[in-house]
């Protein structure tokens, strides 16, 4: 699998909406149904890529750690399930109760908010600050496979207490890097 990095739109851009599938619950969400009173990150992943499997614990821990200072978060597979059956609907409900996400499971079937948010990896992250507005995008930490560190959620975990703390998005923000959305 080729590696793809982020494409880190303009931080300040505001939050697409979108109406999607969480597999969930089985209800359609949108981006206010899942944003926090602080805060709301949106995670691009899916079910196999080796750079999401690495670090799916870290992403789970801080969207946990972090719900209750008033970060939503929200999950969403793009890929192009007919030539990736393994990030199908159930296979998503599948993984998402196998990592018990405290959080929805969105599937993009139409890839619309993949297109939307400019989504070019999985991993691809994103934060938004209570107004909807991009106040992080990038990497979770600069651990990746094969470097011999786990993943700690470092630069990630900065840009949430930035935040919630009222300072500025951090100044250096390094892209994402991981499996290619699968396009259709």
């Amino acid at each position: 699998m080729a590696l793809t990095e982020s494409t880190m739109i303009d931080i300040g851009t505001q939050a697409p909406d979108f109406s999607l599938l969480d597999t969930v619950s089985g209800n359609t969400l949108t981006y206010t149904d899942v944003s926090g009173q602080a805060g709301t990150l949106v995670f691009f992943i899916c079910n196999h890529c080796p750079y999401v499997l690495y670090v799916m614990d870290e992403l789970i821990a801080v969207a946990n750690d972090y719900k209750l200072k008033g970060i939503g978060t929200v999950a969403i597979s793009t890929n192009d399930v007919v030539r990736y059956p393994v990030d199908s609907p159930d296979n998503m409900t599948a993984f998402a109760k196998k990592y018990d996400f405290s959080f929805p499971y969105l599937y993009d079937e139409e890839q619309t908010a993949g297109r939307a948010y400019d989504a070019a990896c999985t991993p691809d992250l994103y934060l938004f600050d209570a107004e909807g507005k991009l106040f992080y995008r990038g990497r979770l930490d600069g651990n990746r496979p094969g470097s011999g560190r786990e993943p700690d959620g470092t630069d990630l975990r900065n840009a949430l207490d930035d935040l919630l703390a009222g300072r500025l998005s951090p100044e250096k923000q390094y892209p994402s890097a991981g499996c290619g959305i699968k396009w259709k």
